[in-house]
C-alpha cells in the first residue's frame, strides 16, 4: 500500500516539469510543503484535459464516490489495486475517463523491526520507516484515479475532488519490505495515462507493467514519521541502522 508520502515541489516546478497548466487559484494557494503527507489531507494531482493538455487540480486523498452518503469513506479508499481496478464499481468507472498522476517526492513504507533496534512499550522491534524516491530529484509520477463528490450538507451544493493512489506488486527493489509499491506512470505514457478521451482500459494499463519506476533509493528515516503531527524537513534526512 501506499498510506504515506512526501510533497514537497511548488506547483510551478510541478507544471514545469509535467508540462501542464497551473490555474490561477492553485497558485495562489499552495498547499505548502509536507514532508509527512498523511490521508484525508489536501494534495496536488495533474488531470488531463479533453483538448490533450494537462491541469494542477488540489485533491482530498481518499476517494469519495459519486455515490458515497458522506465522505466518512475516503479513509478506506486511498489506495486502490491495479489488479481489481476493471471489476470494482467504485474504479472502473473512472479507470475509463478519470485518471491523474499524483507527484510524489518520496513515499514511506515500514520494514518489519530488526534485532537491536527500537523497541515499544512491550519491548517488540518497532517498524523501520523507510523513505524511497528518486536519486535524480525528480519527482514520481504516481499514477491515480480522481471523481467528484456532491456533499449533500453543503447549502452552497459544492463537489468534492478526491483522488486514490494505484498500487502494484512490488518489484525486486521494494520486496524486502513490502508486497505493493505505488504505480508510476513513465514519461512516455504521461499522455496516454492523462487523456480523458482515450478509455481503452488495456491501453492504460500499460502503465502497471514492472521496471517503470527510474532510478531509485531507498533510505532508513527517523521513528518520528511515525507521528502524522510531525511534519518537518529533518524527517527525510536517513539515518544509521544498528
Amino acid at each position: 500500500m501506499c498510506g504515506r508520502f512526501v510533497s514537497t515541489s511548488t506547483p510551478d516546478r510541478i507544471a514545469a516539469y509535467f508540462g501542464s497548466q497551473l490555474p490561477t487559484e492553485v497558485a495562489a494557494e499552495p498547499l505548502g510543503d509536507n514532508y509527512n503527507v498523511a490521508p484525508t489531507q489536501d494534495i496536488y494531482a495533474v488531470v488531463g484535459n479533453p483538448d490533450g493538455t494537462a491541469r494542477i487540480s488540489t485533491y482530498h486523498w481518499g476517494l469519495v464516490p459519486s455515490w458515497a452518503k458522506d465522505r466518512k469513506i475516503a479513509s478506506r479508499m486511498i489506495n486502490a489495486r491495479s489488479e481489481t481496478l476493471a471489476d470494482k464499481p467504485a474504479f472502473k468507472g473512472l479507470l475509463k475517463k478519470k485518471r491523474c498522476i499524483v507527484p510524489m517526492d518520496g513515499f514511506y513504507e515500514w520494514k518489519a523491526g530488526a534485532e537491536g533496534g527500537p523497541v515499544n512499550a512491550k519491548g517488540k522491534p518497532l517498524k523501520q520507516p523507510m523513505l524511497i524516491r528518486r536519486t535524480d530529484g525528480n519527482p514520481m509520477a504516481v499514477a491515480g484515479l480522481w471523481t467528484a463528490w456532491k456533499d449533500p450538507d453543503d447549502p452552497e451544493g459544492r463537489f468534492l475532488h478526491s483522488v486514490t493512489v494505484i498500487t502494484t506488486a512490488a518489484d525486486e527493489f521494494m520486496a524486502p519490505v513490502h508486497d505493493r509499491m505505488p504505480a508510476v506512470v513513465p514519461p512516455s505514457m504521461w499522455a496516454t495515462w492523462l487523456d480523458p478521451t482515450n478509455d481503452d482500459v488495456h491501453a492504460v494499463s500499460e502503465v502497471f507493467e514492472p521496471g517503470r519506476h527510474g532510478p531509485r533509493e531507498m533510505l532508513a528515516v527517523s521513528t518520528e514519521v511515525n507521528n502524522v503531527r510531525n511534519n518537518r524537513p529533518d524527517l527525510l534526512e536517513p539515518i544509521e541502522l544498528p
